[in-house]
């Protein structure tokens, strides 16, 4: 019988490191995303600035419902389809591979520019830090030692990354328990205050800036279902994971805006965040804490967005090698380092994407904090929020199609109620998408970044189209993952062997 030559390479490199990650780790990745102590000192407090309502407490509370409810269906997929693809994978399958590829082309710089403007917000927090011992140092020199140890850890063992989420994100969360609790022990006049949480504001015209500022908060929890083919146990991992990634973010972003109200109390929470903006939970907590403690939660601040950093990198990176391994990308971005198992090329572009993005902002001479980490984290924000758009709609196809042990709740009521206030909010952000970028009505960025995400999603689907052409046998196993690469060498080795030896290849079971 003819001898099958090497003619793929060894499938070993195609598949990342397994059995690495247990619900912990993959929690500390989904929740790293989300930085919550970014969002609390970083973002809440500029909400309550710009938009001036009391509400912002029970709208975080709000979003953490609705994304409660897109998990459930996720999750529930997340079950059947173990794809480091994530959102492309899944919506492959549900909707189609043409579309798949069209969410792929999305996913790729929604996630990056989210990876690298957060480069923006380290920098400058890291310079202002080293300002006040008395060291002047430029924002980008601070952005790329962060930069240099995102890369060496991007290459690393997944579980090391996890393990240094670990350690920052419990340092994180006590901080923001402890001011929680101090802010509340000091209320305002002396009465604790539950009036932030009355729903009622959300029936006035803000309630649409106040779902899209928020919901930003969260993006990066769904970061944990690309790290699926390395968890322990992945059909029950992930969704354990992903579920608690939400309700732990949305209950500390919900009790701490809630605390600096009680603080401040409700009637003078605008004004007070309007003249402290970034500085409020430090200027409410410093009068009753020691000076270490107040000066420990800037130091975790900037560990909080490290640790985002480091997990969108790990997002990014996986993302192009589901898209290497399968076909969409070169086959080079879809081999794992041979050691570490960690997405190799995939790893590296991004750290070379994010350095060339910096330098050319530090040329520039462009202010960090709002054109480095406001406009690309808010741009690669809307890019998520499409994703999960169109993966709630995903879900429901699938189900549709196969028929598979879910519930009713998780299989379609779930993911329609979803795919329905996603919708909302959406629309909403795409409308106001110039406020967010705080542009003027006539500037173009009113309504060029949905267009461009749009045309992005048209070359995907461009390139799915060619591919179903030109090599129909790779167009098949878009959205399968390691299982449909072996597939399909398989299937091309007995072929290879049946066109050489049709009398030998006989032998072989298929």
């Amino acid at each position: 019988m003819a001898q099958m030559g090497p003619a793929e390479p060894d499938l070993v490199d195609r598949s990342l490191a397994k059995n690495r990650l247990g619900v912990p780790s993959v929690v500390f990745f989904g929740v790293a995303g989300a930085a919550p102590l970014t969002v609390i000192i970083g973002s809440i407090s500029v909400i309550y600035a710009i938009i001036g309502s009391t509400a912002v407490p029970i709208t975080y509370i709000v979003v953490a419902g609705i994304l409660s409810l897109f998990t459930v269906g996720f999750v529930a997929m997340s079950r059947h389809i173990v794809n480091s693809g994530a959102f492309y994978s899944y919506i492959s399958q549900g909707l189609g591979r043409v579309v798949g590829v069209g969410a792929a082309f999305v996913a790729l710089p929604a996630y990056s520019l989210m990876q690298i403007g957060l480069f923006g917000l380290f920098g400058s927090a890291a310079s202002g830090i080293l300002a006040n011992l008395g060291f002047k140092v430029p924002w980008y020199a601070c952005a790329l030692v962060a930069w240099a140890l995102v890369t060496v850890l991007g290459l690393l063992w997944v579980d090391l990354s996890g393990k240094v989420l670990a350690v920052l994100l419990v340092a994180e969360i006590s901080i923001v328990l402890i001011y929680d609790l101090v802010m509340v022990a000091n209320p305002a006049d002396g009465h604790v205050s539950f009036s932030t949480f009355s729903p009622a504001p959300l029936v006035t015209p803000v309630v649409g800036s106040l779902l899209v500022l928020a919901i930003a908060g969260f993006v990066g929890f769904e970061a944990t279902v690309v790290l699926s083919e390395e968890a322990k146990d992945p059909k029950r991992t992930i969704a354990r994971a992903t579920h608690i990634a939400v309700l732990l973010a949305g209950v500390l972003c919900g009790l701490s805006a809630w605390a600096m109200s009680v603080s401040t109390g409700p009637d003078r929470i605008a004004s007070v965040a309007a003249e402290h903006r970034t500085d409020l939970v430090f200027a409410l907590v410093s009068p009753h804490l020691p000076r270490v403690l107040v000066d420990l939660g800037y130091v975790l601040f900037l560990t909080s967005v490290f640790a985002a950093l480091l997990a969108f990198h790990a997002a990014v990176a996986r993302y192009q090698f589901a898209l290497g391994r399968e076909g969409v990308l070169p086959a080079a971005w879809g081999r794992a380092h041979p050691r570490t198992g960690a997405p190799l090329l995939g790893s590296v572009t991004q750290s070379v994407l994010a350095a060339a993005v910096l330098s050319a902002y530090a040329v520039a001479g462009a202010e960090p904090l709002v054109y480095v980490f406001a406009w690309l984290t808010t741009i690669g924000g809307l890019g998520v929020l499409i994703l999960m758009w169109a993966a709630s709609a995903a879900v429901i196809a699938f189900f549709v199609r196969n028929r598979r042990r879910e519930s009713v709740w998780k299989a379609y009521i779930a993911p329609f109620l979803a795919f329905l206030l996603l919708t909302v909010v959406l629309a909403a952000t795409v409308i106001g998408f110039g406020e967010l970028l705080q542009v003027s009505g006539s500037s173009a960025f009113q309504w060029l970044i949905p267009v461009l995400y749009l045309a992005v999603a048209g070359v995907g689907f461009v390139w799915a189209l060619v591919m179903r052409a030109a090599r129909p046998e790779v167009y098949a196993a878009i959205g399968r993952g390691a299982e449909g690469r072996v597939s399909n060498l398989l299937e091309n080795q007995i072929l290879k062997s049946l066109h050489a030896d049709p009398v030998g290849a006989r032998s072989y079971p298929y």
